[in-house]
């Protein structure tokens, strides 16, 4: 099989890195033909650089999301054309600009909805581009902007939108022309999409936009992959943070509707956890249509501590503490270091190491200043050193080289994030049979599974009473680790996700339709007679080669909706 692995470029790359588990599928599924489509934010991230890091793809096509767009100052040429790109673009910044808080009520009797419009536009402008190019451009011109402000300034816009001023108007359409790039890809032929078995898009949002065009204009089906859910990502801390506030809202009306529509769309979602599930669901995705497949993670030399920790007896002695992670405001240590100001209390000889594997430089000295203000230097007796209980460390130091030595560090693992997604620290230390504390966010709960303690987040209270609890029962932590350990090998381990991968690709490919049946020039899929004008039905009782056809095969094939058509002609198979 062909697959087409649909993908962003580095600096935006969204949370949860999706070029290593795409990376574990290149090599793990040796018998499948990858190629790799980029959207490429950073001059460095060429087709070059994107080969080397997939060395055994079949093929690397990127499109650049920064800079001039191709063919940018290539225009529309004619009338006719000109006219037809501004009723497609007018309906899409109308979808775009409408009031959020209403119900996506049809505009007229007999008008599609909100998702339909806007799926109908963006395949429009998509086959204007496909047959005539000089999308880039027309998107920059001055009818496009025109459009805009009209648009913003419509009785049904959200009121925040009404006061764009020129400025804001520009950027707007500054950021959906880089937006929607894609629609003027060279990537729908025979050769490329249109070739392919599959897509697989490794992230929600503008990686999904190639897959759904491929859908639309081959019938390739689309499986898109979350683990990490890419619509709130953009709300929370997108790539579109330093731009005016109007721009970020039409940018974020942008995501919604694509998310919405690719949910639609794809023959089937892939959600790494229940968090993002929920999501999508709320989204619009059918719940027939998705499938939980939770990310692998690499055991190695985890599962080495993991056989240690078992084959051992608990180690009584060994009150240390150990959190290990990016250093980040969404990780909440504050309210760590006042939990172990509680647990130093009650054990007083307790310690807690903090182990990062980078993270922001200023939240890191405001934790550090904390802890010298919370634990100034302790000594036993007059003639030793000060020590304080709280230590901070990096992974790849002298003392904490690897991060299988992190996790070995201690003998219970906390995690006291207040936003979390999946938690691959927590399924790291469950390989290594370690006892957990957790705060109960995201997919906390889902992967620890009755393995760990569970506590509600921004409540030093209950943490250290959870961590206290642990510290003095040490057969306890054994038997949670041994537990921990046994359902991370079941459910989260590389060859699982690899495996399971395997099975949707072949699942989705047998299923599509022959190429030849798909089209409506099929040979044999309609008898001679029902090419001729007027309605004709086979006599009762006849053999004819549409009667014995397949259901799918006996029906005409639908056509593209025609953005602006009266009410009663057929919507697009993917509107």
């Amino acid at each position: 099989m062909r697959i087409a692995l649909l993908t962003e470029g580095a600096k935006r790359r969204p949370k949860g890195d999706p070029l290593a588990w795409c990376d574990r599928l290149v090599r793990g599924l040796t018998d499948q033909e990858f190629e790799v489509y980029a959207l490429c934010r950073d001059p460095q991230d060429t087709a070059e650089r994107w080969a080397g890091r997939y060395p055994g793809v079949r093929a690397v096509y990127t499109r650049p999301l920064w800079g001039p767009a191709p063919g940018e100052h290539t225009p529309l040429r004619g009338r006719p054309l000109r006219r037809r790109f501004l009723g497609c673009y007018r309906e899409l910044v109308a979808t775009l600009t409408a009031r959020p808080d209403t119900p996506e009520t049809p505009a007229a009797p007999g008008s599609a909805d909100l998702a339909d419009r806007f799926a109908n536009s963006l395949y429009g402008l998509a086959e204007l581009a496909r047959e005539h190019g000089g999308l880039p451009g027309a998107l920059r011109s001055e009818p496009a902007v025109q459009a805009l402000e009209a648009a913003c300034r419509a009785p049904g816009a959200a009121p925040l939108l009404g006061g764009a001023t020129v400025h804001d108007l520009l950027t707007a359409s500054e950021s959906l022309e880089r937006a929607l790039r894609p629609l003027s890809a060279p990537w729908y032929g025979e050769t490329t999409l249109g070739g392919v078995d599959l897509c697989h898009a490794t992230s929600g949002g503008p990686a999904t936009l190639p897959g759904l065009l491929a859908a639309h204009f081959c019938g390739t089906p689309l499986l898109v992959t979350e683990y990490g859910v890419r619509l709130r990502e953009h709300y929370l801390d997108g790539p579109d943070g330093q731009l005016p506030v109007r721009v970020r809202v039409l940018l974020a009306a942008l995501h919604r509707r694509l998310a919405t529509e690719s949910y639609r769309a794809a023959a089937l979602l892939t959600p790494g956890n229940g968090h993002i599930r929920r999501w999508q669901e709320r989204c619009g995705a059918p719940r027939t249509k998705i499938r939980t497949v939770h990310p692998g993670i690499d055991a190695g030399q985890l599962a080495a501590v993991g056989e240690a920790a078992e084959s051992g007896a608990p180690d009584a002695d060994d009150p240390t503490l150990v959190w290990v992670g990016r250093v980040e405001p969404a990780k909440d240590l504050v309210a760590l270091l006042h939990a172990f100001a509680r647990i130093h209390t009650a054990v007083p000889r307790a310690r807690l190491r903090i182990i990062s594997g980078g993270g922001r430089a200023d939240y890191l000295a405001q934790c550090r200043v904390l802890a010298a203000q919370l634990f100034p230097d302790e000594a036993a007796d007059s003639r030793t050193p000060g020590e304080s209980p709280v230590t901070f460390e990096e992974i790849g130091s002298p003392y904490v080289p690897t991060l299988a030595d992190a996790y070995a560090a201690g003998g219970l693992v906390v995690l006291s994030s207040v936003v979390e997604g999946f938690p691959a620290t927590l399924v790291e230390a469950m390989f290594c049979a370690r006892a957990t504390v957790s705060t109960d966010v995201g997919a906390v709960r889902e992967v620890i599974g009755g393995t760990g303690l569970v506590v509600p987040p921004r409540n030093p209270t209950a943490l250290a009473e959870a961590c206290t609890e642990l510290l003095h029962d040490p057969h306890r932590r054994a038997r949670l680790g041994a537990a921990a350990r046994a359902r991370a090998l079941e459910l989260f381990t590389a060859e699982q996700n690899v495996a399971a991968f395997r099975e949707i690709y072949l699942d989705l490919v047998a299923h599509r339709r022959p190429a030849a049946t798909r089209t409506a020039s099929a040979p044999f899929a309609l008898p001679a007679e029902a090419h001729l004008p007027g309605s004709w039905r086979p006599a009762p009782g006849a053999h004819h080669g549409a009667s014995r056809a397949p259901a799918w095969a006996r029906e005409a094939p639908r056509q593209p909706a025609v953005v602006g058509a009266p009410a009663g002609l057929p919507l697009g198979e993917n509107a």
